[in-house]
């Protein structure tokens, strides 16, 4: 069965470019609907096992057509995007191999690269493939959770082949630069060492910290019951995809096994220096690592995405909620979120108000201090 929107078969309408999707999740969505945000006149058709999904993106407009096979109709496409799990990647290729004509580029959003590129060398495929890696994501995932926003301002690796053309790599990268994304050449075990220290460990160590603290608890559940703040910070992403992340463990392993070595390492000396109360060394472990992240450049979504947020001291009474929401109304700040911190010791502030933008948490910050709110804002 293939579906389409009917505009796009008028004889006055001109295609410019004809983008084929593989898999249609959240990344594959987050494209989908950056480059029709951009590039309104492209055609874009999509194949997934999740049909619903499909359905979903046509009624919205975020695609074109269903494509039902991963057959001949790909061989229209000048740009085909593989988003399914990384090891379903490279069985993909082999099927699109004998259908991309000329010129079509192919290119992946995995978290590892260099199995893909050994495969695509096995098949004589280096010419049309580059392979790519938005880095950014959730802990959410499916289309449902896709967002034109998403790889705004995000780092979106590409690691060539040896025998791509120089204006195919430039093309990719005007198509990278055209979703809001910032395009970074590296080769795919640079790739591979730098992901498994900066999106692959931490998977694991929030992993390891929810079970821990779960094993740990008291039977009435204390710790889950007061569990906020830093807690919920760096673990939000262990409620991503085990599927997903399973594989990508296994695909990278070799780098990931060597950095959660030095990890493990890095741990026990902490360890032995609480055991001996070195003060010193402990003061200088925050001290070295605050530095540190503070020097961090907050150009990406990432897999913990940016949060605009500000917290703010309310006097515990009815309406006070409500007077807040009301006054950020007025001046028309949309909110995204709001609640009461139940636990402090990792914020400042009563109530917690998340905005969409980076503006419009300024703007909110500035308009409930002159209101003569107490309002705070984490770095």
């Amino acid at each position: 069965m293939l579906l389409w929107r009917e505009e796009y078969f008028r004889k006055d309408i001109f295609v410019m470019k004809t983008i084929g999707f593989i898999g249609f999740g959240l990344i594959g969505g987050s494209i989908a609907k950056s480059i029709r945000s951009s590039h309104p006149e492209y055609h874009l058709a999509a194949y997934s096992r999740t049909r619903s999904s499909l359905e979903k993106a046509l009624n919205e407009h975020t695609i074109d057509q269903i494509w039902d096979h991963v057959d001949n109709k790909f061989s229209c496409c000048d740009y085909i995007f593989l988003c399914t799990p990384v090891t379903c990647n490279a069985n993909y290729l082999k099927e699109l191999k004998p259908l991309v004509k000329k010129g079509c580029i192919i290119t992946d959003v995995g978290s590892t690269k260099e199995n893909i590129h050994d495969t695509v060398s096995s098949l004589s495929m280096e010419e049309c493939f580059i392979g790519g890696h938005p880095m950014a994501g959730s802990e959410r995932t499916g289309y449902e959770a896709s967002s034109g926003l998403l790889l705004e301002n995000a780092y979106y690796v590409i690691t060539p082949t040896s025998q791509n053309k120089p204006e195919d790599i430039e093309q990719l990268k005007a198509l990278v630069s055209d979703m809001g994304a910032i395009p970074l050449i590296l080769n795919p075990k640079q790739h591979d060492q730098v992901v498994a220290a900066i999106s692959h460990l931490p998977h694991i160590i929030a992993s390891a910290l929810v079970n821990l603290v779960r094993d740990s608890d008291t039977k009435d559940e204390i710790m889950k019951q007061v569990a906020a703040g830093g807690f919920k910070d760096i673990t939000r992403i262990a409620s991503s995809s085990p599927v997903m992340w399973e594989q990508i463990c296994m695909e990278n392993r070799t780098n990931l096994t060597q950095i959660l070595k030095k990890y493990i390492t890095s741990l026990n000396g902490i360890l032995k220096d609480l055991e001996d109360a070195d003060h010193s060394a402990i003061h200088n472990l925050f001290e070295e690592s605050g530095e540190y992240r503070n020097s961090l450049q907050d150009h990406r979504s990432g897999a913990l995405p940016k949060e605009y947020s500000i917290y703010c001291d309310i006097i515990d009474q009815a309406g006070a909620i409500a007077t807040i929401a009301t006054t950020l109304s007025v001046h028309q700040l949309n909110i995204k979120n709001i609640g009461i911190i139940h636990n402090r010791e990792f914020e400042e502030g009563v109530l917690k108000i998340e905005f969409y933008d980076e503006n419009s948490c300024k703007k909110a910050s500035e308009i409930l201090s002159s209101c003569h709110y107490q309002v705070y804002q984490r770095s």
